[in-house]
């Protein structure tokens, strides 16, 4: 009989250990980690087990907080020290633009709760005497309760944790395959003893021997938490993971009597013109370098089943730029002997954020793996990811840790993970500007206007892959990235004010699109939305899908073309995601096919008042409000293509995105371009679209709704219809009621106005009462907008400032700035440009 589990997770290193913790405190107990060596045996034993405060991302800061917070206190719980070393740490910053970066990170942290200073040259040299060359340095982002861990001993600590509450822990246990039955859950096979490596290599099918102990674990969920075999776990079942291995290697030195001499232990100390971080080992040093260049991937094509605690050969050559900075910043290591050379594979995603969360298209498969500093993010990934198996949902927004956030570019052996994997890891510790692109594993998903575009001067961004415009340089110069208003502010300016007075063209094609059908398609549809669905055909009803405890998960546009026929729009960072949660949800004997149309459909934007006149040369339909009203839909033929063409405006003008195969764009936008001359047609890019959307008040997926609140806080009370049941009503109705009958909300969204200086808010500012340092709210996004010529944003604040007229502060990059409440939409609050 196959052993039984609620849970396998797959991989023993700080991720895997710390998804078994957690899940253990859930009280998933009877979960088994299956590990094919000994725990930490992969990359998680030659870490140098950082762990650090500082990051320019608010949801990864949460999740390094529980290392911060657990690490201390595990051998209080379990009897084994996880080896924590509280020193603190220092990053230097250089220019403006780090000094602008580390204001920002410094509020951000200050809004979570996570003590930090900016300090001076003097304080740092204080702090770090061994720092000489600070003449370049600007400031210091001082994080005083973080520091480093052992990292053998916070995995086994974790481990004997997740043991002493009953979790199992299977080890030199090779995983040899899995298969999945039809109610969903999973056969894991397995070999007791480990890998043979005569016959297990590369992740090829490996088959049973006469000596081996094959098993089988039944179980309802699997995680791969396989570290640098991920991919090849994921291979098994047909599963692209985007992962790559990328070489780390850092030196530890001999004994340095100026270290030995010290009666405290020193910062560690990230330092951006070296790459490198600096942190005590004993009486030495530890120097990390992270090289700008020449990087060596590894394992690409497959690792050997049978490695443990193995570290490939050092290449001191790649890191000599990167050391002689280092000896520049800490002048006695020029006179340091080297100890030690540790060289050992990382693994790196194409943005360097880790995989937590269901793997696309397969039903409690999971990922908890692809991190570059897993030692620091393995309490925190398995709190959250224990959260979301086990409840549905998680108490942060973990958008940017979903592994369907990636597309099928990304597969391990696509040259886009590569160039992405590397990439990132030269760029460690530099600083990241708002809007910056980097060009590695570009482009790979283009529309047939990609072309025309670049000749006009698109400045371009990626996004799930796909090219998309930022703006159109005239000039064609390129943007000077700033966390202030960049040489693109005037440009972008340009294009709203070409759309808002006359009209605008914008390829809206990387938004995600599906088709649901059948006969059961409507009963699927209206049991997801939280608002009703469009009750006519043509009708158009933008709706919010909830989790069961009412978070926002999805945000759709819903067309109805037919009884049983919907077309359905969402942001294409939502692609898999949405089709998951879509097919997810189909229950047994219904009839409803769900069709990506993603890749084969585009979307032409035309908005603007003069729309209409561009538009009627070209189509024989009657585009005139009677006959195509606001937020309605119809299949119409325009410049001889076959379009869906859906009244709505994302900017909130009149316009209508047309919908027709991608292989025809080109010649529907010819046909628009040259009927759009006379009527002074402006093209206009992603920025452009934001700033609009903000000016007419337009809550975002992502930003503004995630899965963190429900409608209640969002204020999307007029997008819900209660009178009917759908999925998360009861808990979005319980939160209604608890707020009518005087329990107050934690926060709430307000629209407002900011006294801002040559900044505007971008996500993750916190807000302040007049006068107080105690953090009530935070920003989620902004813009300046050009139409009504303020600064606009979307600020969660304590409900006692949302009455309009309210007042409170914001902190822009290091400045205390007043956010007035609007009562309505800064630019045609009544629609009238809509419905023209």
């Amino acid at each position: 009989m196959p052993e039984q589990a609620r849970c396998v997770i797959i991989g023993g290193g700080a991720m895997g250990a710390g998804l078994l913790y957690a899940l253990a405190h859930e009280g998933w107990t009877d979960t088994i980690l299956v590990e094919k060596g000994e725990l930490t045996s992969g990359s998680t034993w030659h870490a140098a087990g950082l762990i650090p405060n500082f990051i320019g991302d608010l949801n990864m800061a949460k999740v390094h907080q529980e290392a911060i917070a657990l690490y201390p206190q595990l051998e209080a719980e379990t009897g084994l020290s996880a080896g924590w070393h509280g020193c603190g740490a220092i990053r230097l910053a250089r220019t403006a633009d780090e000094a602008d970066w580390h204001h920002y990170v410094h509020a951000m942290l200050t809004q979570i709760g996570v003590e930090s200073h900016l300090i001076g040259p003097d304080e740092i040299a204080e702090r770090h005497p061994l720092l000489t060359d600070l003449d370049d340095v600007r400031l210091g982002f001082f994080t005083p309760n973080d520091g480093w861990t052992d990292p053998s001993s916070c995995t086994n600590a974790m481990a004997k944790g997740a043991r002493d509450l009953g979790c199992r822990i299977m080890r030199h246990t090779l995983v040899t395959g899995m298969s999945q039955r039809p109610d969903g859950s999973w056969d894991v096979t397995i070999v007791r003893g480990g890998a043979d490596p005569g016959r297990r290599r590369n992740g090829t099918a490996i088959e049973s021997g006469g000596d081996d102990e094959q098993d089988t674990i039944h179980c309802e969920h699997v995680v791969n938490a396989a570290g640098h075999y991920a991919p090849q776990l994921g291979a098994m079942i047909g599963l692209d993971v985007p992962i790559v291995s990328v070489i780390h290697q850092y030196l530890v030195t001999e004994t340095v009597p100026e270290v030995e001499a010290l009666d405290f232990e020193l910062p560690v100390v990230r330092d951006p013109r070296a790459s490198c971080y600096y942190r005590q080992e004993i009486d030495g040093l530890l120097i990390g370098p992270y090289e700008m260049s020449g990087s060596r991937p590894y394992g690409v094509d497959g690792i050997d089943w049978d490695l443990h605690f193995h570290l490939p050969g050092e290449d001191l050559d790649v890191l000599e730029e990167c050391l002689d900075f280092a000896q520049q910043r800490i002048g006695v290591l020029s006179e340091a002997g080297i100890k030690q050379v540790v060289s050992g594979p990382i693994t790196h995603t194409p943005d360097s954020g880790y995989l937590m969360g269901p793997a696309p298209g397969v039903r409690n498969y999971w990922h908890c793996n692809g991190a570059s500093i897993g030692i620091t993010q393995g309490p925190g990934a398995g709190r959250f990811l224990a959260q979301w198996m086990v409840h549905g949902q998680t108490e942060i927004n973990v958008r940017g840790m979903d592994p369907r956030r990636f597309g099928d570019h990304t597969g391990p052996k696509s040259q886009f993970a590569l160039e992405k994997a590397l990439d990132e890891y030269h760029e460690m510790y530099q600083v990241r500007l708002p809007g910056e692109q980097r060009d590695a594993g570009r482009p790979v998903k283009t529309t047939p206007l990609w072309g025309r575009f670049d000749a006009l001067g698109a400045q371009w961004q990626e996004i799930y892959g796909w090219e998309r415009p930022q703006y159109f340089s005239p000039e064609g110069t390129p943007e000077a990235h700033s966390f202030r208003r960049s040489n693109a502010h005037d440009i972008v300016g340009a294009e709203v004010r070409g759309v808002r007075e006359r009209v605008g063209v914008a390829d809206l094609s990387a938004f995600a699109k599906f088709e649901v059908s059948g006969r059961d398609a409507a009963a699927l549809l209206d049991r997801l939305s939280a608002n009703r669905l469009p009750g006519r055909d043509g009708g158009i009803r933008l709706t919010h899908m909830l989790t069961t405890l009412g978070g926002i998960e999805c945000e759709m546009t819903i067309a109805r073309l037919a009884s049983d026929r919907f077309w359905l729009a969402s942001a294409i960072m939502g692609q898999s995601h949405d089709l998951d949660w879509l097919r997810d949800h189909i229950e047994s004997g219904e009839q409803v096919e769900v069709r990506d149309a993603t890749d084969s459909t585009a979307i032409l934007g035309v908005t603007g008042p003069r729309a209409r006149d561009v538009l009627a040369p070209l189509t024989d339909a009657d585009l005139g409000n009677d006959a195509f009203s606001w937020l309605t839909a119809q299949e119409v033929t325009v410049a001889g293509v076959a379009t869906k063409a859906l009244r709505v405006s994302y900017v909130g003008e009149l316009g209508w995105e047309l919908h027709c195969g991608m292989d025809e764009l080109d010649r529907l936008y010819d046909a628009v371009v040259e009927a759009g001359g006379p009527h002074g047609l402006v093209h206009f890019g992603s920025y452009a679209m934001n700033v609009m959307r903000i000016e007419k008040a337009y809550k975002a997926w992502g930003s503004e709704l995630t899965t963190e609140i429900t409608p209640i806080e969002a204020r999307l009370g007029r997008f819900v219809d209660y009178s009917r049941p759908f999925i998360g009503r009861d808990s979005a109705v319980a939160r209604c009621e608890a707020e009518e009958n005087g329990e107050p909300l934690s926060m709430v969204l307000v629209y407002c106005e900011v006294d801002a200086g040559d900044n505007d808010v971008r996500g993750n500012e916190p807000a302040f009462a007049p006068g107080s340092d105690e953090p009530m709210g935070i920003g989620t996004s902004g813009a300046w907008g050009h139409s009504v010529g303020r600064s606009l944003a979307f600020v969660y604040v304590d409900p006692r400032f949302e009455a309009p007229g309210s007042m409170f502060e914001l902190d822009l990059l290091g400045e205390r700035r007043t956010a007035t409440v609007l009562a309505e939409a800064a630019y045609d609050p009544r629609n009238a440009a809509l419905r023209a």
